[in-house]
Order: C-alpha cells, then structure tokens, then sequence
C-alpha cells in the first residue's frame, strides 16, 4: 500500500524536476518507512522537520498514522498532505494538513445507498476491523446510512487486523443472514475473510471500500 504510493509520488517528482522543478528549484525527496506504525510515525515526522528541514510532507498514507503525524505538522507550520487517509479527522489537525482523496464519511454513506437502491439489500452484517480508525469510521457511517434508507444491520461483528481465523465471526453473520455484508478493511485481511467466507457457504455480496 506504502509503496505504491511512494512508487507514484517519486515518478511525480521526477516529471516536476525534469520539466524544470518549482520555481527553478529541483524537488530532493527523502523516504522514510513508518512501518504503519503510530510511535514510529512521530519518529519519522519529528527526524524529516527537525534533522532533514523537509519544507513539506506527502504522507503517511493510512488514517491511523496520518492523525499522529498531522498535529506535528501543523505544530511546526510544515504543510502535509496525504494522499490516502480518508478518517474524518485527520485534517481536523489544522490548515496545515489536507488531502487529496474522499472521507470514511463519504465512502460510507455511498455504500449505504448503493446496498440499498442498486443492490435493493433490506439486510445487512458488518464485520470491521476494531483496530483501525479508518474501518471504525466506515463501519459508523454505514450503519448510520443504510438505516435511513430502511435498512437493518442485523450482525455486527469485530476483528483485529492481523488476524488469520475469521471462523468465530463469520459463523455469526451465516446465521444472521444478512443479504449483504460490509466489511470496511485492507485488502490483506479482506482476501483472507472472503476466502473463508465462501468456504463456510456465505453467498451473500460483500462490499467494501478503497482499502480493497
């Protein structure tokens, strides 16, 4: 997830400085791996303003990280934008932080009403990642739309990501019957869940978000 995004800022600069930089000045980029870890994270934004002088930050790409790093940023007067952090309040940090892709809020209310005008789901579970800022926010707005649009969350079940055994949760949602089911995760968990899902007998649609 990391890396794609490092892979697709890095070809940016490139084509910035080969078409003469900003303002004639060549962008000199400095990764830094915070492993998508929150105390890692201060780590690495304190090193980048503090020792390196960066005079901006893209990143960190997950909602989780990208809380911890924007109230430094904005702190220290150091614009950061992320590319991926989609919690609401990530860029409640200050005007110092700001991104360039929608917010759990959005995706959430937008799969709501796709469950229930396209798919015409009266039903639903939803399985969520209690670990995750951005899972929880999804899993909340969800909930929240789906029952204005008539509605019913029937099951609502947790996980920790990182997980590799789903059988507990996924037993309970086969039992409920729900004609869909939201699971708000990364796509590392996802692809392990919707395995054991179908091998379980779950036939029932499973919608998610950009994470997948």
């Amino acid at each position: 997830y990391g890396n794609s995004s490092v892979d697709g800022i890095l070809l940016a600069f490139e084509k910035i400085n080969a078409a003469g930089g900003i303002n004639g000045k060549k962008i000199e980029p400095i990764v830094e791996d915070n492993k998508g870890d929150q105390a890692e994270t201060t780590n690495v934004i304190n090193k980048l303003i503090s020792k390196d002088k960066v005079v901006a930050i893209v990143g960190p790409v997950i909602s989780g990280t990208s809380i911890v790093a924007g109230p430094i940023c904005n702190k220290e007067k150091i614009p950061m934008i992320s590319p991926s952090a989609t919690a609401v309040e990530v860029t409640n940090a200050g005007e110092y932080v700001s991104r360039v892709c929608f917010l759990d809020s959005y995706q959430g209310a937008v799969m709501a009403k796709f469950a229930a005008e396209n798919l015409k789901a009266k039903t639903a579970a939803v399985l969520f990642d209690v670990a995750s800022d951005y899972s929880m926010g999804m899993k909340d707005e969800f909930i929240k739309e789906f029952a204005k649009y008539g509605g019913e969350t029937v099951q609502t079940v947790s996980f920790t990501g990182g997980d590799t055994d789903f059988s507990a949760q996924l037993t309970k949602i086969k039992a409920a019957k729900p004609e869909i089911i939201y699971l708000p995760a990364y796509y590392n968990d996802d692809a392990l869940i919707l395995r054991q899902a179908r091998g379980l007998g779950i036939t029932a649609s499973f919608l998610g978000g950009d994470g997948w």
